[in-house]
């Protein structure tokens, strides 16, 4: 072949491939971004049910366009304890159906209409003003680039058809018995594995048998292999990961792949590929059909393959779903065996005290489920620390219980320290990515939540503080006083749980008026005991330590009330009021 031959034929699958890739990336983008609320719902909404988890992952999948952004969300899941190891071998078969759907779309033969739809989407994401109709166009946009970058790839393929140094190459794994399917299947896997996109790989394969460059059952034993390259990116992702469940996760990707790959191609060329070209698609895909240009003075004739495109996506779709009738059953075995081959080694020792993954390359609507899990946790930790609080104040503080309880109320306090630094330097991590808008807002409101809680905690430790500082100067506070603190810290623990549970029940203006009506009780139920403070005073006398330890508590809690409401507004997105500026 000739340098004038060679350039052009380079240029176009260099450029194709990036164009496709690039496509890939967009229309996954723009697509996490407009459906991210229903993903994220749906992902919560795996449960131990086998079918209902193949189902989810199937429709996120189809959604996000990429099984290894689905399987790597899955192992950041299982890795933050959102899912259970179940359930994540459901989502994961299902991912593998759900990824068929990009060969499925390259079917639909609009090659020739992906540079006006590159065109016309552009004009959308750059022009719209907002934001979910921008990521609409950004999907379609990606769309466009899949469709023109795989135009790009068969142009570039189309010359090496008929040189005979390029067709030896082919030869060398043409999959025209049992060591052939093997061959091009390991060509297949690897190709994936140095690209990181089955997608892309695929992609390659439809451009390289629409050519005529390969043939039908070569492309069909390809794709075969993609489907065990494109897991190398879940196995990577558990390298990183604490949790045992996340690993057993990765590795059923891997088997579940492997294992269909090696019974699909022992019935090859015997089942498999007749099933496929006789009852699903009905005719040879290795077909050709030549088709002359638009231009009649051109006279340009084009050699196609009309039914090869559908053949591969038939082939791919048909693989997965055979794969997953034949896992369904053995799911829980499964899972079962894998937590007996895939032991927990030792108590490692944790860098993080969260679950967060700060070296998995999660998704963004990963990352924002991992986050709000730990905020959940941190809400935990600080509503076990108020109930201590309290049976300390009423119980005997000398007794062994007391002493274990206050141990526990400063732990926590350590504990919560560092869990907001871990939370804020992630979601700091994250709002530093290209992520929408509403994944954005929703970060800052963690940021805050975070903060607040942490706020929560340390005035909580401060009450018992005061409290031990009494102890140790050997003086207690009067039955009345205590009774006071008592029905304060009551009062305000009602006023967490009321900040917390009410906006399920609540319209958010209602929410927003009842929660701002309640702190200004609380407010004012503090200028009450002050006053009643400043008159006990001038009737009786009071150690100066227990006068001001009294007022010292009773300003903390009204701290802590600031910060609740504070937790409050934040719930709704709205601005979080400043607790030494807060009312009163």
């Amino acid at each position: 072949m000739t340098v004038d031959l060679i350039l052009p034929m380079l240029f176009n699958l260099v450029g194709g491939l990036g164009i496709f890739l690039l496509g890939m990336k967009y229309m996954q983008q723009g697509l996490q971004v407009v459906a991210g609320p229903r993903i994220r719902k749906m992902i919560n909404a795996v449960t131990s049910n086998r079918f209902l988890a193949v189902g989810i992952g199937v429709f996120v999948t189809t959604l996000v366009q990429s099984s290894s952004v689905t399987s790597v969300m899955v192992i950041g899941f299982v890795n933050s304890e959102l899912m259970a190891l179940n359930g994540a071998i459901g989502v994961i078969m299902g991912a593998n159906i759900g990824t068929t759907i990009t060969g499925w779309m390259l079917a639909l033969d609009i090659g020739k209409y992906g540079l006006p739809i590159v065109g016309l989407s552009a004009f959308g994401w750059l022009f719209l003003k907002k934001e979910k109709f921008r990521y609409v166009a950004l999907a379609i946009l990606g769309i466009g680039m899949v469709f023109f970058g795989l135009e790009l790839m068969k142009d570039g393929f189309r010359p090496l058809r008929g040189q005979s140094e390029f067709e030896a190459l082919f030869h060398a794994f043409q999959a025209t018995n049992y060591i052939g399917v093997l061959k091009a299947a390991f060509v297949g896997c690897l190709l994936t594995v140095l690209v990181q996109s089955s997608s892309a790989t695929l992609g390659i394969t439809i451009a390289l048998a629409n050519t005529g460059v390969i043939d039908f059952h070569t492309a069909a034993a390809l794709v075969l292999g993609e489907n065990v390259g494109t897991t190398i990116t879940a196995f990577l992702a558990s390298l990183g990961v604490e949790k045992v469940n996340a690993k057993r996760a990765a590795y059923f990707h891997v088997i579940f792949n492997v294992v269909g790959v090696v019974w699909i191609t022992a019935l090859f060329h015997p089942v498999y590929i007749p099933f496929i070209t006789k009852i699903i698609i009905g005719a040879d895909p290795n077909t050709m059909v030549t088709v002359m240009g638009a231009d009649p003075n051109t006279q340009t004739a084009t050699e196609t393959f009309p039914y090869m495109t559908s053949a591969i996506a038939a082939v791919h779709s048909g693989f997965n779903i055979a794969n997953v009738l034949l896992f369904l059953p053995f799911t829980t075995y499964f899972a079962n065996l894998l937590t007996r081959l895939v032991k927990r080694k030792g108590k490692a020792q944790r860098d993080y005290l969260t679950h967060l993954d700060f070296q998995i390359g999660t998704s963004p609507l990963a990352a924002i489920e991992q986050s709000r899990s730990e905020i959940s946790r941190m809400d935990f930790r600080v509503r076990e620390m108020m109930d201590n609080l309290r049976t300390i104040m009423v119980d005997n503080e000398d007794s062994r219980d007391s002493q274990k309880l206050r141990d526990q109320v400063f732990e926590r306090e350590e504990i919560l320290d560092k869990v907001q630094i871990e939370v804020t330097t992630f979601l700091t991590n994250l709002l530093a990515r290209s992520i929408s808008y509403e994944l954005a807002e929703e970060a800052r409101v963690q940021l805050r939540l975070a903060d607040e809680f942490e706020s929560v905690s340390d005035y909580i430790t401060n009450v018992l503080k005061l409290r031990l500082r009494l102890q140790d100067a050997n003086v207690k506070l009067s039955k009345e006083q205590q009774k006071e603190l008592v029905e304060l810290h009551d009062a305000v623990a009602t006023y967490y749980n009321s900040v917390q549970s009410g906006l399920r029940s609540d319209s958010r203006t209602r929410y927003l008026r009842r929660i701002r009506k309640d702190s200004n009780k609380i407010t004012d139920r503090v200028r009450g005991l002050r006053d009643i403070h400043w008159n006990r005073l001038s009737t009786e006398k009071v150690e100066p330590l227990i006068s001001t330890s009294y007022m010292d508590i009773v300003g903390a809690y009204r701290r802590i009330k600031d910060h609740l409401l504070n937790i409050g507004e934040a719930n709704l997105g709205g601005r979080s009021l400043d607790s030494k500026t807060s009312d009163g």
